[in-house]
């Protein structure tokens, strides 16, 4: 499956933004979907996931109450939405279809998108 993300900017503390992720092909709706981002000279890390069907969703403490995972399979796209976005958000956000079912994890993801910048001011 192909990823393609959408929806990063500058946007001031407090603020929200939504990131999309398009798929390609047909088979969207048999992979879970993740999000994870990557901050300057930090690691990747996992922010957010969700089961194939849409009704279980994960995330990483520090966002648990302000982010938002969700899907459509009928239009191949994963969304997350981001509500009090703070200057630690600021990173590259990725979307990723999982390969099984341990979401947490950076290697069960095997289709990466480009990544988009989001950039929190204080």
């Amino acid at each position: 499956v192909q990823l393609q993300a959408s929806g990063g900017g500058l946007v001031q503390a407090g603020g929200s933004l939504r990131l999309s992720c398009a798929a390609s092909g047909r088979t969207f709706s048999t992979y879970g979907m993740g999000w994870f981002r990557q901050a300057p000279r930090k690691e990747r890390e996992f922010v957010a996931a969700i089961s194939r069907s849409g009704d279980t969703t994960y995330y990483t403490n520090s966002v648990k109450g302000r982010f938002t995972i969700s899907r459509d399979n009928a239009k191949n796209t994963v969304y997350l939405q981001m509500n009090s976005l703070k200057p630690e958000d600021t990173a590259v956000y990725y979307c990723a279809a999982a390969g099984g079912d341990n979401y947490y994890y950076l290697g069960n993801y095997n289709s990466w998108g480009q990544g988009a910048q989001v950039t929190v001011s204080p």
